[in-house]
């Protein structure tokens, strides 16, 4: 992380500031809006991001950061991924109201059957190529199932976005209240499939009741830059090493 932030202030030139807007941390919500989520449950899953995103707690933590914003888009993925809200810096109750309003309304983009290693390859790409520059990257992937029926493998779509030094953070959707509670071992597949990177974590949405909620604990989370206290111990004992992230000019 001191490796990343030193690299971060050599380069952000005069020159760089020009044309690049800084923030202190590049967030991608990736949300499923594959064949498993109808129309109800897309639209409750962006309402309970809305709500989170303006939150007392979140804008508090964006607020008490060492670049008071973060650099915000949403997109939901199938077989294909779409952008419902582009790059925003949320600096403000005011920027993430703005940021919450943009997110209700869009029409449905993004169809079909699970394509996650596509999804992770293309959430890599909107980091790469957007005009931020920030020491910290971050995937937030969110689903129901570890199902991958085309596109690039999981494995090697991970691979790549790691070694790019962004993490991959994950957010298993249960659904005990409807009897569908999707898969047995989802939360164990995310852990060993999906999550990595520095200081990687994921937080489990165990139902509607709770979403908004649990979605709002992940946000305040990643943008501190901080883990569950459970995953951090465990984390500790790990011997796993990552690249950092050279926030470098696109």
């Amino acid at each position: 992380m001191l490796l990343r932030l030193l690299i971060f202030v050599l380069i952000a030139s005069p020159l760089a500031a020009q044309t690049q807007r800084e923030a202190g941390l590049e967030l991608v919500l990736l949300a499923d809006a594959s064949g498993s989520i109808d129309a109800d449950e897309l639209a409750f899953q962006r309402q309970g991001y809305a709500l989170a995103i303006t939150d007392a707690a979140v804008i508090a933590a964006i607020g008490n950061s060492i670049y008071g914003n973060v650099a915000v888009t949403y997109v939901e993925w199938a077989a294909n991924t779409a952008v419902v809200v582009p790059w925003t810096i949320i600096d403000s109750e005011e920027t993430a109201r703005a940021f919450a309003d943009a997110l209700t309304g869009p029409p449905r983009q993004a169809y079909g059957s699970n394509a996650i290693g596509s999804a992770l390859l293309d959430a890599k790409r909107l980091i790469e190529r957007n005009d931020i520059i920030a020491p910290r990257a971050v995937i937030d992937f969110s689903g129901d199932s570890i199902r991958n029926s085309s596109g690039p493998s999981i494995r090697e779509a991970r691979a790549e976005v790691l070694a790019a030094g962004i993490t991959i953070n994950a957010l298993p959707i249960l659904r005990p209240e409807d009897g569908r509670r999707a898969g047995a071992n989802l939360e164990e597949e995310y852990a060993t499939r999906i999550i990595g990177g520095p200081g990687a974590f994921m937080v489990t949405a165990e139902g509607r009741n709770s979403f908004a909620e649990t979605v709002r604990r992940k946000l305040v989370l990643e943008i501190s830059g901080l883990m569950p206290p459970a995953q951090f111990a465990a984390a500790k004992k790990g011997n796993a090493t990552y690249p950092s992230r050279s926030a470098r000019p696109k």
